[in-house]
């Protein structure tokens, strides 16, 4: 990946004229490639095309690192690094996850997180190292210039609460005021 620190993960899975079978967590695989093995939380979210979710992400000290897979569709989902101070802050990536191609993402604390529904409807599974609080809720809107995230849906629908999202430079420049929040 173009940030080493979201990681790809390719789960094992086995097919057969029964169906399928797949890891979708085994311990020593995560901890043989360095992510987290304690897990908090898990969220199941429904959405339908061209529902976009994001950018969001939890402030410390309840940051969360998730794993975030398709379960059913198909989704265009993001990771953005608003580390201050990161050699790769204001940064995205983006993969197609599916429940084809059985890819899971691991976006670190830190990092905002987004996606697009690109096919009818779309579930998506989250493991997440930190439980969600609402007081530490916060995210970036979804389409920041300075971030130019490239999303493959031309009028997405977005939430009310996802439309007054603030910039990534306004959240950069608070933070620089405060002390560190993400």
């Amino acid at each position: 990946m173009k940030i080493p620190d979201v990681v790809l993960v390719e789960p094992k899975v086995f097919q057969d004229g029964r169906g399928l079978l797949k890891e979708t967590f085994k311990r020593s695989d995560f901890e043989a490639h360095g992510l987290p093995t304690a897990f908090m939380q898990d969220v199941l979210t429904r959405s339908s095309y061209g529902v976009l979710r994001g950018m969001h992400y939890q402030k410390a000290p309840q940051a969360q690192g998730k794993v975030v897979s398709a379960i059913s569709g198909r989704v265009f989902d993001v990771a953005a690094d608003i580390r201050e101070g990161s050699p790769t802050f204001g940064e995205w990536v983006a993969i197609e996850l599916s429940s084809e191609n059985h890819r899971m993402l691991y976006i670190p604390p830190g990092f905002c997180h987004g996606y697009c529904v690109l096919s009818d409807e779309a579930e998506l599974l989250y493991k997440m190292t930190n439980e969600y609080s609402p007081e530490l809720e916060a995210g970036i809107i979804w389409n920041d210039a300075d971030l130019g995230i490239q999303w493959p849906v031309s009028d997405p629908t977005i939430s009310p609460k996802d439309e007054l999202l603030p910039t990534l430079s306004s959240i950069a420049s608070k933070s620089a005021s405060e002390s560190p929040a993400l």
